[in-house]
Order: C-alpha cells, then structure tokens, then sequence
C-alpha cells in the first residue's frame, strides 16, 4: 500500500533525525547551554493550599538540557509508532490510517520541535503553548491509532 510505505519512511526518517537530536543534545548543546545560560536558574513549583511553592532550584542550563532530551525521545517514540502504522495489515481504513500519521507528525512538530525551539532559543512562550498543543496531538494520535487497529475496514 502506498499510504503504508509513506508512514513508514516518514518513521524512519523521523527516527534518524531523533538520533542525530541526541547526539547533538549529548556531545554539543551541554556547552552552549552552559555558557548561554550561566547564572540563571529555574524555580520549580508546585501549588499549594496557601499558593505556589518553589520545591526545588536548578541551573537553567540543566532544565533546558534534559527539555531538549525530552523532545528527541519523544521524537522517537512517536517516530517507531509512525513505522507501526505503516506495518498495520491490508484492510485497515486508510483515511484513519493517514489522520493518525498526521496527528503524530504535528505532535511531534509542536512537541519536540517545541522543545527544541523553547531550549535552544529560550522562547518560554513556545514552551507554554505550543509544546502542550503538540501533546493533545500525540494524544489524540494514540487514540486513532487504536481505533484504526480496532475496527479493521470499516470506512
């Protein structure tokens, strides 16, 4: 099937790319974090039936490292479950089959393309709206996914 083949080279595609992200994240950006962000740091909180508490104190350029990790993971994730999808058996309702492929390639676009922009250009608004956005995505990727494994041929 050609819309098979499609999602699985876009998975290996994708795949290799998440590769290269943590590589990058593991042998280039501790670096450039460091030295771009030196002296900030970031409060984590949590709420409280008196308000927002800081819980912990971390340099930014930690926080921003594994952020960016986050992202090439997930990238991969949703990169092997595109490759999955490809692999589901002739039958399979092939409009579902191509709304869930899209669903996974804007989660991971808002997602981890949001990590990667948020981290490397210290752009919290990306972090604050888009990257959540691209989680509904992979959510509701995961979800046609299991209808399309679920109700074989059906159109």
């Amino acid at each position: 099937m050609p819309g098979s083949r499609f999602w699985i080279a876009v998975g290996t595609l994708l795949a290799g790319l998440a590769v290269g992200c943590g590589a990058f994240a593991a042998h280039g950006l501790d670096g450039y974090f460091r030295t771009h962000y030196a002296g900030r740091e970031y409060e984590k909180t949590i709420a409280t039936p008196t308000g927002r508490e800081v819980v912990e104190t971390i340099p930014l350029h930690k926080k921003y490292l594994t952020d960016f990790d986050t992202g090439a993971r997930y990238q991969m994730y949703h990169a092997l479950a595109l490759i999955a999808l490809g692999l589901l058996p002739a039958g399979v309702n092939q409009r579902r089959v191509h709304l869930t492929g899209a669903c996974f390639l804007l989660g991971i676009a808002g997602f981890s393309g949001g990590l990667y922009v948020y981290t490397v250009l210290d752009q919290r608004w990306v972090g604050m709206s888009i990257v959540p956005l691209g989680g509904v995505f992979f959510l509701i990727g995961w979800c046609l996914f299991a209808w399309c494994a679920a109700r074989k041929g059906e159109a």
